[in-house]
């Protein structure tokens, strides 16, 4: 086990969390109070600290790179630990009104947008998120959003959107290999997302849709979608996207589709509802619904 004075200071692992998060240092002083140059110096520090770059920085911002993405998903496993800790050790009166759990790339690219815009209509409601990719049953969420099969006949249940599965990479990647189509993606590496609790519809699925084997050459395998984009924006492999996820991406330019052919997704995203949601919650609820 890590001494503590082993670790980097704390502070600078909150302007990293934050930066992370928002993927901008200017929109991480502003949530810390703080200083973009502050939040910059306490990055470079931590940088120099660990020996390896966690952003890369461009003209519009920043983007996460692997050894970031990676960082950044355990501290927010040990930021949830603490929250819930802290949400134990309160009492109820001192809760916030509404807990939302969501993976990690579901609260990245599409639940905190939605949060920052249902704020500008009920600012006088508090949300939090609990982000893990891995299924949490302590029932203290009050709305869930799976990627799965939806239990039938629940109304607690409701769907939030079903879109399609590309087959995406980074613009350099397929110009360096030259990827023009479906069949191109057969002596491409592919990035494979297996987690344990989470039903990601594979490339397997994808590419016998469309009556083509799968690939047997190299692949990358890991348990967490946010860190395959990631890695697929660093033009390590093709990886399948959701656009329903990606789609503000694929409007910028970072990934672009490398086949033409679209999976309808087998699965919707939808949302579970605690059966003794608060009043709060059940707003929320609606306005998700609402902006299907």
């Amino acid at each position: 086990m890590a001494r503590p004075y082993d670790l980097p200071a704390m502070s600078a692992l909150v302007c990293f969390e934050a930066s992370a998060r928002k993927l901008s240092f200017k929109d991480a002083a502003a949530e810390l109070n703080v200083t973009p140059a502050a939040v910059s110096h306490q990055i470079k520090r931590l940088e120099q600290d660990l020996g390896s770059p966690l952003f890369r920085r461009q003209h519009r911002g920043v983007d996460l790179t692997e050894a970031g993405a990676y960082l950044f998903i355990a501290l927010q496993r040990g930021f949830e630990g603490i929250s819930d800790a802290i949400r134990d050790i309160r009492s109820p009166a001192q809760a916030e009104d509404v807990l939302v759990q969501a993976t990690t790339a579901v609260s990245a690219f599409w639940l905190t947008p939605q949060i920052t815009a249902f704020w500008k209509h009920r600012p006088d409601v508090s949300i939090s998120q609990m982000v893990s990719d891995s299924v949490v049953t302590n029932g203290r969420s009050d709305l869930c959003i799976h990627y799965g099969p939806m239990p039938k006949d629940d109304p607690n249940c409701m769907t939030l959107f079903r879109d399609d599965i590309i087959a995406i990479g980074s613009p350099g990647f397929a110009r360096e290999r030259n990827i023009r189509g479906i069949d191109d993606l057969q002596r491409v590496p592919l990035i494979h997302v297996v987690a344990e609790d989470t039903d990601w519809t594979g490339w397997t699925d994808w590419f016998s849709r469309f009556d083509r084997p799968t690939p047997g050459g190299r692949g990358i395998v890991v348990n967490n979608h946010m860190i395959a984009l990631q890695l697929a924006r660093e033009g390590a492999g093709a990886v399948l996207g959701w656009t329903g996820l990606i789609g503000p991406m694929l409007d910028n330019g970072t990934y672009i589709p490398l086949a033409q052919e679209r999976l309808p997704s087998p699965h919707p995203f939808y949302l579970e509802t605690r059966a003794d949601a608060s009043p709060q919650a059940s707003a929320f609820r609606d306005w998700l619904i609402a902006q299907r």
